[in-house]
């Protein structure tokens, strides 16, 4: 069973537990709804400004029907470019990239969280795109004297095609490995469903958790919050869904997530 409880050290965890704002008065909620062990630097970041937070994971991840071949290809053909698009790419990328012995890669981002995950592993990403969206990165992924233009594209298996077509378009041959499958999460349990209800401001990390989200709670119940999306694409997925008090940073990453969350405040003051 999910715990709405967030892992943190004792200087996070009394960070989390500040229910009230320097004012005094009453903190607002907020539901974080990455997977479980994600929400820990958003929350800390968040509690700073006197909100409460809540966390409420609404997506989960797993092997992904590629996944097995992944350090074989990495072993046996050569690429250009490897293009990672999310933190949990990233962290499934270098469990392959290490059963393959750690051959040398030329590693592309979207986001500068992504480019931590890699270099935490001794791994400096080549190219970071100028803005944090994979349309972006395939239109300015810099084409190599005397490439192959091969690139190989590690991702969920409910990323959408934008990335790979934005790449073809720019002249490169792209091999997709489905290398994790991103899911909804169903068993929530009833006091978990009461917390997210009593929540103000919701933050989606993905679409997957804005259509999890909205399979949970139904239409009704999410017209009357306020939303903040780490950026552009899962804010996307809420105006689709029909949820207009949506909120977005231009530059996606925690503090442009916090300003968000801080954007949806005003529109409850």
């Amino acid at each position: 069973m999910l715990k709405i409880r967030l892992r943190t050290s004792g200087m996070q965890q009394s960070a989390l537990n500040n229910r009230a704002s320097s004012s005094g008065s009453t903190a607002l909620r907020v539901l974080l709804t990455r997977e479980e062990g994600k929400n820990v630097k958003l929350a800390a970041a968040l509690a700073v400004h006197g909100f409460e937070c809540i966390e409420m994971p609404l997506i989960r991840h797993s092997v992904g029907a590629d996944r097995p071949a992944l350090p074989t290809v990495l072993r046996d053909q050569a690429f250009d470019w490897v293009v990672i698009t999310s933190p949990e790419a990233a962290a499934v990328f270098l469990e392959g990239w290490q059963e393959a012995g750690c051959p040398a890669v030329r590693i592309a981002v979207v986001g500068g969280g992504t480019g931590e995950i890699l270099q935490q592993s001794g791994i400096t990403p080549a190219y970071v795109s100028s803005k944090a969206t994979g349309k972006t990165l395939g239109g300015e992924l810099p084409r190599l004297a005397g490439g192959t233009d091969a690139v190989l594209y590690p991702a969920s298996s409910s990323a959408s095609r934008v990335l790979q077509n934005s790449l073809a378009d720019s002249g490169f041959s792209v091999t997709r490995l489905n290398t994790y499958d991103t899911s909804s999460v169903a068993d929530v349990s009833p006091s978990q469903m009461q917390q997210a209800q009593d929540a103000e401001i919701v933050t989606f990390g993905s679409p997957s958790a804005v259509k999890s989200w909205l399979a949970l709670v139904g239409p009704e119940l999410a017209s009357r919050k306020q939303y903040a999306c780490i950026g552009s694409t899962s804010f996307k997925a809420c105006t689709a869904a029909g949820l207009q008090q949506v909120h977005f940073p231009e530059s996606p990453g925690v503090d442009g997530w916090v300003d968000s969350v801080l954007k949806a405040r005003e529109q409850l003051a």
